[in-house]
């Protein structure tokens, strides 16, 4: 793809850049910080204090950290139970022989995880300014600390600040080039899991809402990530690749500047969107007493493991 052609936005996103930009909203880190006013948690910063070292590693301390904040009920817990089962799928696939250059994307794996704990050590740290700290993240995880999201708003708030933002740097880490074709077909292979996956979230809370007695939850799921990501889960990582070609391809002090305005403003843009859906106050109400009385963090999880799919596809995605 030529950096011209990439530089471009198609429809989509020209789309999703004007809905986020009217969206976008300023963080005020003073009101944060007096919000946030218990002391960070210690247990959890020495879990994710170092750097990632290994696809292994990742899976370990990614898991503790989710069953850590899961057991509190920290609502942070939502995100890692999904990010958990993803990066599990894509190390079974790394193992079957799934991908075609299984070096890079045990790296890619690798390098996308170290952009989350980075996020949430900083905010941990109550490090606001920091650059490790998108606003994005920022205002998913102020929120999810709050506890007054819906389930559905902490995974959705959290695949969209990972992917969005944090996909775009990560392919920028590993590197696109040299095979860009083929590193760009187990991109796509990826996609193929998390659509899966986000699929078996939305099962998920949907039986238990339907358990519950609140109808109509299906409908107002489905799509899922369309309804309430501004690009939707394959759009969003399409524009990932498409900043990481940019970032690639230009020169950097342009790439970097043109390629950062286009994942703040969309990042933050759907933050917004995701954290203050168009659902109407009855149905949000209904919604939130479910969660409040029967959909525990590990009633969730349990939930959808029941729904989990194979690890990966039967065949290859796109073959």
């Amino acid at each position: 793809m030529r950096p011209i052609r990439a530089a471009i936005p198609t429809t989509a996103e020209i789309r999703a850049l004007f809905g986020a930009y009217r969206r976008a909203t300023d963080v005020d880190v003073g009101t944060l910080t007096a919000e946030l006013d218990d002391e960070p948690d210690a247990m959890l910063l020495d879990l994710l204090a170092e750097p990632f070292a290994s696809v292994e590693d990742v899976d370990d301390r990614l898991s503790r950290a989710e069953t850590y904040l899961r057991e509190r009920n920290d609502g942070r817990a939502v995100f890692l139970t999904v990010y958990t089962r993803m990066t599990e799928a894509v190390a079974d696939g790394l193992e079957t022989g799934f991908f075609d250059d299984s070096e890079w994307v045990a790296s890619y794996l690798v390098a996308f995880a170290e952009r989350y704990r980075r996020a949430l050590v900083a905010f941990e740290r109550r490090a606001f300014g920091s650059s490790s700290l998108p606003h994005a993240w920022l205002l998913g995880f102020e929120a999810a600390v709050r506890g007054e999201n819906l389930v559905l708003q902490d995974a959705l708030s959290g695949i969209n600040a990972h992917i969005t933002y944090d996909l775009t740097y990560t392919l920028r880490d590993v590197g696109i080039d040299p095979d860009r074709d083929r590193k760009r077909t187990d991109h796509d292979r990826i996609n193929a899991v998390l659509a899966r996956l986000v699929s078996a979230v939305q099962e998920a809370l949907v039986a238990v809402y339907d358990a519950a007695g609140v109808s109509g939850a299906e409908a107002l799921f489905d799509p899922l990530d369309d309804r309430l990501m501004l690009l939707g889960l394959e759009g969003s990582r399409e524009f990932a690749w498409r900043n990481a070609v940019l970032l690639a391809d230009l020169p950097a002090w342009l790439g970097e500047r043109y390629v950062g305005w286009r994942t703040r403003t969309a990042s933050t843009g759907a933050a917004a969107l995701v954290l203050a859906p168009r659902i109407d106050s009855e149905t949000r109400s209904a919604l939130k007493e479910v969660e409040d009385d029967v959909l525990t963090l590990t009633a969730f999880r349990d939930e959808l493991e029941r729904r989990l799919p194979p690890p990966v596809p039967d065949e290859r995605a796109g073959e």
